[in-house]
């Protein structure tokens, strides 16, 4: 039997958007009458579907799409490159759907409040935003901006990061942020990739109660970013930042304050193609540098619109939260909320430390009805003895979502025990790759201990063996996507011939016509409809539900001089996973709490605090394919015992047998 820990009432069902939605297609379509035929209708007939989501998104556009999409339908093309082009003829601008509630009634309605470690720090109205959005916009038009052009964030998770993004997509720029945690190294590996026009950070953030200044490595990274004309600094620690220290920040950089200074600017929204690029996001750096990939507008703002509406039952009496970076896709996802009208909650700084309950004052104070956060903090607040509904009044709490990483069912039972018997918790699944999720909640259904509730509408997901055959209900494999969907991205960055779109997807199903999408997930559909996702079924770390790539950190570590190669997996670890790292070290070296500890430091430094592996191993030798590359997918495996089955394809497979059953993985 299903342990199922929570079912909708009634009313709460009649009430949901999706419920609504329902009732409407199945007015035209026989045979929809739940949500598992309306998911079915959705994968059989996209174009049905995809108008219908445009229609109920009530998308502002200057001139309407000749069809939803254009023949043929393919994931892929045989150049590489994107196989569906949907909405052909549509204009539209990104921002001014996000803005489309700042006038009239809407604009005294609150659209941002943010908080930090301190507690509350501002409110914006829908028209305050509306007003400072236009007043950036204007100057960045002055520079020279336009469609096109990137423009870029290096900041902390607070309202002007929104503002900057809102102003840059008005004018068709391109938007793409990294959080002010990565180093010097981890930035230029994105942005010198994409060439910025212009760079907004702040001075500095604060994290765990301590002060970290940002400036310094900003000007680093301007001397090396040579296609950054304008800096544009938000004073978020000091009200008046010392820019002269820096000889790259002096001849290029003003305040923000002194930045947009002209007032009573009108929005000139750039009415511009329905796939036409609005984010730059990145891949974790597993094989090298982070791939860029480019997110369309149009895409991005259906997918978003479905998920919070249909699957999260958004609407614009909601006040929503999630716990994230600016250098995470769920900021993205969750700056969308303003499309639909809602507050969105912005949180800056550690959710720990040091004030371990910061999230539930902010929920309690805020009247908060959506929470979302990742596995790692509901498994670390249970750690550290939180009981909010004892000390909370959480009444207006309905729906807590949570990404990152599966959700362990032991989170299941700590959410429902310690925050609240009536609410929809929803385990969702997406990636960077695609801006959204294949799996997500489901507002009129139950949800079932350790699963996620349902495959996203429109989301053809099946789960595949290695040979391409799709498998039943309880066998684990590949999840894949069969059908395209408008939020795929449009194109890589630097990629004309399309290699790099082709092998991040589509090569380990090659010889499907029109492409299968293979997402790297290791997951199972129940018979219920649900998912259950084992982790990734490739090599990228995701500890905390930050997505790490290997190569990243390889660059640091082998730079120390001790130490000859090295190997890093992600170890599954109490509901987790933890960065692991072995090191090969020179002759006659060992491996001292010294060396740890300088390791540590440099990854810290020139990555990111994400990137700092809790476990440092010395080995006497790194296993290697017969091509002389590491291979780690074998040593995880043999770290969680495992059978390894191609040991013909590594030089060196007798190295494996010093992974095995090793004491210091063993322990915390």
């Amino acid at each position: 039997m299903a342990d199922i820990v929570w079912t909708p009432t009634a009313q709460r069902v009649a009430s949901a958007r999706l419920t609504e939605f329902l009732r409407g297609v199945s007015v035209s379509t026989p045979g929809v009458v739940d949500y598992p035929s309306l998911w079915r209708w959705s994968v059989e007939d996209p174009a049905a579907f995809w108008r219908k989501i445009w229609q109920e998104a009530d998308i502002v556009a200057s001139a309407q799409p000749e069809a939803t999409h254009a023949e043929p339908l393919r994931m892929l093309r045989e150049t590489g490159h994107p196989g569906a082009d949907w909405f052909p003829g549509a204009r539209l601008n990104f921002a001014e759907n996000l803005l489309r509630h700042g006038r009239g009634a809407d604009s005294t309605h609150p659209a941002i409040v943010a908080w930090n470690e301190m507690g509350r720090q501002s409110v914006h109205t829908y028209g305050e935003l509306r007003r400072e959005v236009a007043e950036v916009g204007a100057a960045l038009r002055r520079l020279g901006v336009g469609p096109g052009d990137r423009v870029a964030g290096f900041l902390p998770n607070i309202p002007e990061t929104v503002v900057a993004m809102l102003a840059a997509t008005s004018l068709g720029a391109v938007w793409s942020s990294c959080s002010p945690d990565f180093g010097t190294r981890g930035v230029y590996d994105r942005f010198g990739q994409i060439e910025p026009k212009v760079l907004f950070c702040a001075d500095g953030y604060r994290f765990g109660g301590k002060v970290h200044d940002s400036l310094t490595k900003v000007a680093g990274v301007v001397e090396r970013i040579v296609s950054i004309e304008a800096v544009v600094v938000v004073p978020y620690l000091e009200p008046a930042p010392d820019l002269g220290a820096h000889t790259a920040l002096a001849r290029k950089a003003c305040l923000w304050t002194d930045f947009a200074v002209a007032e009573g600017e009108t929005l000139d929204f750039a009415q511009l193609p329905f796939g036409h690029p609005v984010y730059v996001l990145y891949s974790s750096g597993t094989t090298g540098l982070p791939k860029c990939m480019v997110h369309g507008a149009g895409g991005t703002l259906l997918q978003h619109w479905k998920e919070l509406v249909l699957h999260t039952d958004l609407g614009p009496e909601d006040r929503i939260f999630y716990f994230t970076t600016c250098g995470w896709m769920m900021w993205n996802w969750l700056v969308s909320s303003l499309m639909v009208g809602a507050t969105v909650l912005l949180y800056d700084g550690s959710p720990l430390k040091p004030k371990p309950n910061i999230l539930f004052d902010l929920a309690e104070s805020e009247g908060m009805t959506i929470f979302g956060t990742s596995a790692k903090y509901l498994a670390m607040a249970e750690k550290e003895g939180l009981v909010p509904k004892n000390t909370y009044d959480l009444s207006t709490l309905r729906t807590v979502l949570s990404t990152g990483s599966p959700l362990a069912p032991e989170s299941y039972d700590w959410v429902y025990e310690q925050i609240g018997e009536d609410l929809q918790l929803s385990s969702i699944s997406g990636g960077t790759d695609l801006v959204s999720c294949f799996a997500l909640g489901n507002p009129t259904a139950p949800v079932v201990r350790g699963e996620l509730q349902s495959c996203g509408l429109g989301m053809s997901v099946e789960i595949w063996d290695d040979d391409g055959r799709p498998l039943p209900a309880g066998q684990p494999g590949e999840l894949v996507c069969t059908k395209p969907f408008p939020s795929m991205p449009v194109a890589f960055w630097n990629d004309p011939d399309g290699s790099k779109y082709r092998n991040a997807y589509f090569e380990h199903y090659p010889d499907v016509d029109g492409g299968v999408w293979r997402h790297g997930d290791w997951a199972e559909i129940t018979d219920r409809g649900g998912l259950v996702i084992h982790g990734r079924s490739d090599a990228t770390l995701n500890p905390g539900g930050v997505r790490i790539g290997t190569a990243e950190i390889y660059r640091q570590v082998e730079q120390i001089d001790e130490i000859l190669e090295s190997l890093v997996i992600g170890q599954r670890w109490r509901g987790d996973v933890r960065i692991v790292l072995f090191v090969r070290l020179r002759s006659g070296r060992q491996l001292t709490d010294e060396l740890r500890d300088g390791i540590r430091r440099r990854v810290r430094a020139h990555a990111s605090p994400h990137h700092v592996p809790k476990k440092i191993v010395q080995v006497a030798d790194i296993p290697k394919t017969l091509s002389g590359k590491i291979t780690e997918l074998a040593v995880r495996r043999i770290v969680h015992g495992e059978a390894v089955r191609n040991h013909d394809a590594l030089a060196n497979a007798e190295s494996l047998e010093l992974f095995r059953d090793l004491a210091e993985l063993q322990t915390d």
